[in-house]
Order: C-alpha cells, then sequence, then structure tokens
C-alpha cells in the first residue's frame, strides 16, 4: 500500500470517481430488476393462459378418446351384423339355387318381394 503522501492524482481521480460509478451501476441494476420483475409477471400470465389452454386441450382429447371408441365398438358391432346377413343371404341364394325357396314367403316388413 502506498503511503498517503505518495498517492497520485490518479489514484485521487479514482478515489472520487467511485462512488459515482457505484450509483450509477446500483441505478442500473434497479432498473434491470424492475424491467426483470415485469418480464417475469408477464411471463407468470402467460403459463396460466397455456396451462388453462392446456387444460381445455386435455378435456376435449378425452372426450374425442371416450367418442373413437364408442364409433369402434359401433362399427365393430356393424360388421358383425353385416357378416351374419351376407350368411343369411347366402344360405338363402343357396336354398334358391337348389329350388328349396319358400314362394309363399312373405317378409315381416310387409312389402312384396
Amino acid at each position: 500500500m502506498k503511503p498517503l503522501n505518495m498517492l497520485t492524482d490518479t489514484d485521487i481521480k479514482r478515489v472520487v470517481k467511485e462512488p459515482i460509478d457505484l450509483e450509477e451501476r446500483i441505478e442500473q441494476l434497479e432498473k434491470q430488476k424492475e424491467i426483470l420483475k415485469a418480464a417475469c409477471k408477464k411471463a407468470g400470465s402467460r403459463i396460466k393462459e397455456l396451462d388453462n389452454s392446456l387444460s381445455i386441450a386435455l378435456d376435449i382429447n378425452d372426450k374425442h378418446q371416450r367418442e373413437n371408441e364408442k364409433i369402434k365398438a359401433d362399427l365393430a358391432r356393424a360388421k358383425e351384423d353385416h357378416q351374419y346377413d351376407n350368411l343369411v343371404h347366402q344360405k338363402e341364394l343357396e336354398d334358391f339355387r337348389k329350388g328349396r325357396w319358400d314362394p309363399n314367403f312373405k317378409p315381416l316388413d310387409g312389402s312384396k318381394k
């Protein structure tokens, strides 16, 4: 360390200037702090919006999944019905071709076939 009488003009200027630099730096940091606070608040609001959107999307997805399962079950039943109808009609055609068709047959729906 330099003795007091050996301080140069540069040393004196630095000692006098440093508090001003520190005050300016403190002001800059305070401004940055406020900017970051505002950005965090805005980000927090956006996160809440996105959480809400996600919740809505998950509810919709769940509903569609349930509907999709119901449609798959309905389709499976329709395929089974179609397959059964085809077998019945095949049997009817076979009987008709072999001459075993009943000419007195009356459809249940009342139509004339």
